[in-house]
């Protein structure tokens, strides 16, 4: 059986998505439960009264289903409920294995970097990765060899990788353990997973896959193919994000390959190290509804891209901005292009990115997912239906503040890192000390470092602080909306090196 923590149980053979995939199991076994007048004198502390202020702000439905974990009949004894999500999921996806995450697709990160080190030694790492992917290097103590993504200097962004950079840095990498690698990117761009999943097995290591963006990909013929469908061996997928499920959900998927014997029982091991031990029957639940609307309203998903072509269309046709995607043909590493992204380039239209979200957010009610200096990025869900008409009318009553967009150009370009003196693990864990920004160029950095949006690391543990990635990270943190991760105070004008 599998138990909260999902323990394994032998696979059952594989079957094509048939009408299991019109139940939600897990899902209605909580609301069958909810529906029951129980005396609950058992956490959560709410105990579902219908007089709390939590069911007066949110609806008493929401409590009544906020279950503990280690119910019988739901998540204990034999063919549960969860072990049928699950399989449900894994079938889906089209793995051998698939865990629920609570903790976002940053916990199955951490899970993949944490079961690494049992391949090898060194991880062949993008440069790009979210900064949960470098936590999991401070986690495991491993080694790391970054292979720098495409940068396109007018936007201000980094993409992906190609299959030949990964293929050379694992020649120089003897002992690598994995390739990591995240497709698509916080703009859509999409790699050539099936290419770089083919240069990591000839080198004899598997594929690890940052997948987050792409939860929703193969579920309609409009979308990229998954990552596991084009070769990838272990996938993070950020079910919440464009997959339908409630924030903080998300799920982990192993393929059936060459690595999934040794990878099964790490996995869930780890998985076992990471996973809270009171994981939301809320967040599960919504992970089992969001599989079941995926697999089962393509049609739905269909009318979300026709939507997305709509507002892309829109655009080109009015003329003041750009459509980012447009121009992705320039990029080798660039194999395709998530439909369900809109990234616009706002300075083409005489505004910054920045001002163009704080102004969609305040004046108009609108908000978009990521904004740079040079552009926003909004996003359709997979089966969701918004009103893109009020989008494209509001996003063209912008005022033009730029008065020389073309000189704005190249702003805010993403810094070179520094180079590498310890690894993460040993710089995290090393004696540090707080001094001010200008004193710590030159210096290592004891902590990861992050412009948000979008989130990836612009310095690491163990890397040496450059002026120039000061110089951004400051910028970052006074624009509007502008945030550092992992910043000592909200203007960055402290940092924490290795004393």
């Amino acid at each position: 059986m599998r138990t909260t923590d999902q323990q394994h149980t032998p696979p059952r053979p594989p079957s094509g998505p048939g009408a299991g995939q019109l139940c939600a199991p897990y899902a209605e076994a909580v609301l069958r439960h909810a529906g029951r007048d129980w005396l609950r004198l058992n956490v959560p502390g709410h105990a579902a009264t219908p007089g709390s202020d939590l069911a007066g702000f949110f609806g008493p439905r929401i409590t009544a289903l906020d279950f503990p974990p280690l119910l019988d009949g739901i998540d204990l004894g034999p063919d549960t409920p969860l072990d049928r999500a699950l399989d449900l999921a894994a079938e889906a996806w089209g793995a051998r294995r698939t865990w629920f995450l609570t903790n976002g697709a940053s916990q199955g990160n951490q899970i993949a970097s944490m079961v690494a080190p049992a391949l090898g030694r060194t991880l062949v790492v993008q440069r790009s990765v979210h900064s949960s992917v470098i936590d999991g290097l401070v986690l495991s103590g491993m080694n790391a060899v970054f292979v720098q993504p495409s940068v396109d200097p007018e936007q201000g962004i980094a993409h992906g990788v190609t299959a030949t950079d990964v293929a050379a840095a694992l020649e120089r990498t003897p002992d690598a353990a994995a390739v990591y690698i995240v497709s698509p990117s916080y703009f859509g761009a999409v790699a050539d997973v099936r290419a770089i999943a083919d240069a990591a097995h000839a080198a004899g290591v598997p594929l690890i896959v940052d997948e987050a963006w792409g939860s929703h990909f193969g579920f309609h013929p409009g979308l990229p193919a998954s990552a596991l469908a084009m070769g990838a061996d272990l996938a993070t997928s950020s079910t919440h994000k464009l997959a339908g499920s409630l924030t903080q959900s998300a799920m982990l998927h192993l393929a059936e390959g060459p690595f999934a014997d040794r990878l099964e029982p790490l996995v869930d091991r780890a998985f076992r190290l990471v996973q809270s031990t009171s994981a939301s029957a809320l967040l599960t639940a919504s992970l089992d509804l969001a599989r079941r609307s995926l697999v089962t309203d393509a049609e739905a998903t269909g009318d979300s891209l026709e939507a997305a072509d709509k507002v892309r269309g829109a655009i080109r046709a009015l003329g003041r901005f750009k459509v980012v995607s447009d121009g992705f043909h320039a990029f080798p590493d660039i194999g395709g292009a998530d439909p369900l992204r809109i990234a616009i380039d706002t300075r083409a239209g005489g505004i910054t990115g920045h001002e163009a979200r704080r102004r969609l957010f305040q004046d108009h009610q609108i908000m978009v997912e990521v904004a740079t200096d040079a552009a926003i990025v909004a996003v359709i869900g997979a089966g969701s239906a918004p009103d893109t008409d009020r989008f494209v009318e509001a996003l063209h009553t912008l005022p033009s503040p730029l008065t020389d967009p073309a000189g704005a150009r190249g702003m805010q370009r993403l810094p070179d890192p520094g180079p590498t003196k310890l690894t993460a693990r040993e710089a995290f864990l090393s004696p540090a000390r707080v001094v001010a920004a200008e004193e710590a160029v030159g210096r290592i950095s004891a902590d990861t470092l992050a412009a948000y949006p979008p989130g990836i690391p612009n310095v690491l543990p163990g890397e040496v602080i450059t002026a120039e990635a000061v110089r951004f990270l400051q910028q970052t943190a006074t624009a509007p909306n502008g945030h550092v991760r992992g910043a000592l105070d909200p203007g960055v004008t402290r940092l924490r090196v290795v004393a």
